[in-house]
């Protein structure tokens, strides 16, 4: 599976930005996707998940009620919709396909990152 993530950027804080995830070689339905941010200083941490099939959702205490992850399985694309976003969100963001987990060694396929800057 092969995963090329877009839509990064500079953004004032409490604005919003939409990150899409782009897969090919094998469907987002059939993976549990996630994204995950590396921010500079920082490990490597989880932000959201969707599922398989049933397509349950799960996010890191410090992004509920502000991110939201959804797919459209037409399109074979994961979003990760951020809103109220914070200075410390500040990151590069990675889309993972793979089994359901919260850490990095569950997912087999990563993109290359697109980055977010949240200024003041």
């Amino acid at each position: 599976v092969q995963l090329v993530e877009s839509g990064g950027g500079l953004v004032q804080a409490v604005g919003s930005l939409r990150l899409s995830c782009a897969a090919s070689g094998g469907s987002v339905s059939r993976h549990a996707m996630a994204w995950f941010r590396h921010a500079p200083g920082k490990e490597r941490e989880f932000v959201a998940r969707i599922l398989r099939s049933v397509g349950i959702t799960s996010y890191t205490d410090s992004v509920k009620g502000r991110f939201t992850i959804s797919r459209d399985s037409a399109k074979n694309t994961v979003y990760l919709q951020m809103n109220s976003l914070k200075l410390e969100d500040t990151a590069v963001y990675y889309c993972a396909a793979g089994a359901p987990g919260v850490t990095e060694s569950t997912y087999n396929y990563w993109g290359q990152g697109t980055q977010v800057t949240v200024s003041s």
